[in-house]
């Protein structure tokens, strides 16, 4: 619905309309981007500007460019103008009181390809066509472009020189180009490309089917196996079949069309006794034929088709005369048999197979006998008739078929009378095994093998024949192995794992296909050889180890186990270590172990995280790392640290008035050990004055507190000697202090100059290592240097016993190697990791 504001210009442009009105004319390419400027009405007319119905391009109002406002189609627009312009038109308002027409021509761009409406084009020619005769194409590519964009030129791909194109506006022709002959070849495939013209040339391709009709171009030809002799026996009967001829044209349909028939130049006794037959080539006997002389009979036979000369050929019959009848041989078969062929199973037994009788026509009656390579067969006399027998079982491995040879001969052999041959055919029976090539196969193959890879073949052959001697390969256990029933082809259906199984033992049978079948069987071994690709596996994912801080140095801390499922070197393990640095332990590879190798101090490190990496010796190598994380467990190796009061020479003011029951200060201690190694007990060994003491120390929190009231026999200086403990077990280790209180009205500074000397009534325990405090100590240059004394001392001490334990290892070395020499077993020292 149109607004009142537009409303507004519409009318404002009616009514001006005849105040002025011009027209400018601007261009664009098609397929821009929205916002291309396309012009400026800023150089023929001034501002304002105001576009009225602008669907396709917008005007700045300030500067009176002219720009897109969507990517304009020309082929959209104008669907219709596919060679003329394209254009639309808009109008401006301009200035006060000018109206202006724009007309905005759309220029082509090759952006359509041609397009053919059929991707099969198919074209029958002639093979008798002309070079240079053209045959029109009626499907053709369109193009959607203009001008040279749409304009499309032709060739073709794959034509061999027979075709070409020839264009002529609008008009598309297929030419020949080289004589065609169906008979050579029938169809020709092409490509046929249009492009078109623009400045990149857009193509399309449609395939060009050629089918090439015949013409009648090929004359009848007899065959090469056509007979040119024949023999017609004295006593012929009419219609019997003489010579079969054969012809051939290369056309087709009606083109290759033949009949046959007789020359003129025969003559006239062929005419009367022969007939061929115009279809098929048939020669056969007219009439009856009774001969008494050799007759012979040159028949020329012609091969007619439409728009041919007439092939020829000659046929040469013989007549032969009716001879004086011979003695011959009458069989009364007694073994299977078929169109006078004996059928015998191999294997039989001795077998009667037929009952011979001779019928001789002449005075003297003849003899039957076999030729002398007639074995395995015999011919004997029996009531004036003759039995033909096997004289053994017949193999149809060695003959499948004998001929028999029986000659008729004179009653004194001296002259032959004639001769007969019986056939004799062996059936094959199922007798014989399957027998593999190789009693035994033996087959390596790699593990992680691709599932349904071949491994090998097998083969066995049956020399019975037929279905008897078709032989099907089977697996009894199969396993993951199939083996195709045909070829004897054994093929892996899953990939193999050597560390699953290393070996497989397979039994292959050959049946053969008698009912029942025979079998044979071989024996398959499948070896799978390793590969590297089981890396080193440790017993645990993560170790976790306890150890004290006080274990020897080289003890063994835990059981590290690596093992490796591979063969050989791929699953020898050549390398266990830890990755971390500078840490006190070690692998003992030999052991399977992790040792110690320097000191621990749990105060220091109360855990250690161990990376550990096992190495296999295959190539490439394989590794796996493991964690090992180790505790180190306390040992009771810290006295208690007194922090609080700060020095044995601290002093507290207390005022008599204070309560009973008052906290008056606290003895503040740490213990570097843990568990019940840092559990700090308090209590209060000695005081002096040596009464009954004032104060009290909670055993646990070191709170000392007033317990009585202070009087005034109690002013003065009170020292408290307590002992500090820790919980270890047996023996807990613990550190003195003496606490000094002041009991004085004033509130003055206390300063004390010395404590008390301790003397314990009973020896202290050796563990019992009460400290010298020197913090606050006027003689703390004496502590320093007792202090340093002590560390010389156990310096020496410790000096003195590593060369003691040297010389001691040295000597029993020396003597172990001087046992050896003695017994003659000298081992190689090793040195531990």
């Amino acid at each position: 619905m149109m607004n009142w504001t537009t409303l507004q210009w519409v009318l404002l442009l009616a009514s001006t309309w005849q105040i002025q009105s011009r027209t400018l004319h601007f261009t664009v390419l098609e397929e821009q981007e929205a916002g291309v400027r396309i012009g400026s009405l800023s150089r023929n007319y001034s501002a304002p500007y105001k576009l009225v119905d602008g669907t396709y391009i917008r005007v700045d109002e300030s500067t009176g460019d002219l720009f897109t406002k969507e990517r304009i189609d020309r082929e959209t627009l104008c669907p219709t103008h596919q060679d003329g312009d394209c254009s639309f038109s808009s109008t401006a308002f301009v200035g006060l009181d000018e109206i202006v027409q724009i007309i905005t021509v759309v220029e082509d761009v090759n952006d359509n390809a041609p397009v053919f409406e059929r991707s099969e084009i198919h074209v029958r020619i002639p093979e008798d066509a002309s070079k240079g005769t053209g045959f029109p194409l009626d499907d053709q590519a369109q193009d959607k472009d203009a001008a040279s964009n749409g304009l499309i030129h032709y060739h073709l791909k794959g034509s061999d020189g027979f075709f070409g194109i020839r264009q002529d506006g609008y008009e598309l022709e297929l030419v020949v180009q080289r004589e065609l002959d169906r008979e050579t070849q029938e169809n020709h495939f092409l490509v046929l490309v249009a492009v078109d013209g623009g400045s990149v040339p857009l193509s399309a391709t449609a395939n060009l089917s050629v089918t090439v009709t015949d013409v009648d171009d090929n004359c009848p030809e007899f065959d090469a196996d056509s007979p040119n002799t024949t023999i017609v026996p004295g006593l012929g009967i009419k219609g019997a079949a003489v010579a079969q001829l054969k012809a051939s044209d290369k056309d087709l349909g009606r083109n290759a069309q033949i009949t046959f028939s007789f020359s003129r130049q025969i003559s006239d006794r062929a005419r009367t006794l022969f007939h061929v037959d115009g279809h098929t080539g048939l020669i056969s006997l007219s009439v009856d034929v009774q001969v008494d002389s050799p007759e012979e009979h040159v028949l020329k036979v012609l091969a007619n088709s439409p728009l041919c000369p007439p092939a020829q050929t000659q046929v040469t019959v013989y007549i032969q005369p009716v001879a004086n009848p011979e003695p011959s041989i009458k069989i009364r078969f007694v073994a299977e048999h078929q169109n006078q062929v004996i059928k015998l199973q191999e294997n039989e037994p001795p077998t009667v197979l037929a009952l011979l009788e001779l019928q001789d026509t002449s005075g003297d009656k003849g003899t039957l006998s076999l030729e002398v390579d007639s074995m395995p067969f015999s011919l004997k006399p029996q009531a004036g008739s003759y039995l033909l027998s096997t004289s053994k079982p017949l193999d149809f491995e060695m003959f499948s078929e004998y001929d028999v040879a029986v000659v008729i001969s004179d009653p004194h052999g001296t002259r032959l009378h004639g001769r007969k041959v019986i056939k004799v055919v062996v059936e094959d029976v199922n007798d014989n095994v399957p027998k593999f090539d190789q009693t035994r196969y033996e087959k390596d193959i790699k593990e992680n093998n691709a599932p349904g890879v071949s491994l090998l073949k097998v083969h066995a052959t049956d020399a019975d024949t037929d279905q008897f001697g078709k032989v099907r390969y089977s697996l009894t256990n199969r396993g993951p192995f199939t083996i195709h029933e045909e070829t004897g082809v054994i093929s892996i259906a899953e990939s193999l794992d050597r560390e699953q199984q290393e070996t497989y033992i397979l039994t292959v049978l050959a049946r053969d296909g008698g009912n029942p079948s025979q079998e044979g069987f071989t024996i398959v071994c499948v070896n799978v050889l390793d590969l590297n690709d089981n890396p080193p596996a440790f017993s645990s994912p993560h170790f976790y180890f306890f150890m004290s801080e006080s274990i020897p140095r080289l003890s063994q801390v835990g059981k590290v186990t690596v093992s490796d499922g591979d063969k050989g070197e791929n699953g020898r393990i050549v390398d266990v270590r830890i990755l971390n640095e500078k840490v006190p332990f070690a692998i003992d590879l030999e052991q399977g172990s992790l040792r110690s190798t320097g000191e621990v101090d749990r105060e220091e490190h109360d855990r250690f995280d161990l990376q550990v990496v096992a190495v296999d010796g295959g190539r490439p190598a394989l590794s796996t790392t493991v964690k090992i994380t180790v505790f180190v467990e306390d040992v009771n190796d810290n006295q208690p640290q007194v922090l609080l009061p700060s020095s044995n020479l601290s002093c507290l003011t207390i005022s008599p008035a204070t309560q009973t029951g008052s906290m008056i200060t606290k003895i503040y201690a740490i213990d570097e050990d843990s568990g019940m190694n840092s559990d700090i007990t308090y209590q209060i060994v000695a005081s002096k004055p040596a009464l009954q003491s004032l104060f009290q120390i909670d055993q646990h929190s070191g709170n000392i507190t007033l317990v009585q009231s202070l009087r005034g026999e109690d002013y003065g200086m009170h020292h408290l000697f307590i002992a500090v403990r820790d919980g270890g077990k047996p023996d807990p280790l613990q550190t003195t202090v003496w606490v000094n209180l002041l009991v004085n009205e004033t509130q003055e500074k206390c300063h004390v100059r010395a404590v008390p000397e301790y003397l314990p009534t009973t020896p202290p325990s050796p563990k019992t290592l009460p400290i010298k405090d020197c913090r606050g100590d006027s003689n703390a240059w004496l502590f320093f240097l007792c202090g340093l004394g002590l560390m010389l001392i156990s310096g020496c001490v410790l000096l003195a016993v590593a060369v003691v334990f040297i010389r001691h290892k040295h000597t029993k070395r020396k003597v172990n190697k001087t046992n050896a020499w003695e017994t003659g077993n000298l081992c190689e020292l090793k040195p531990l990791n």
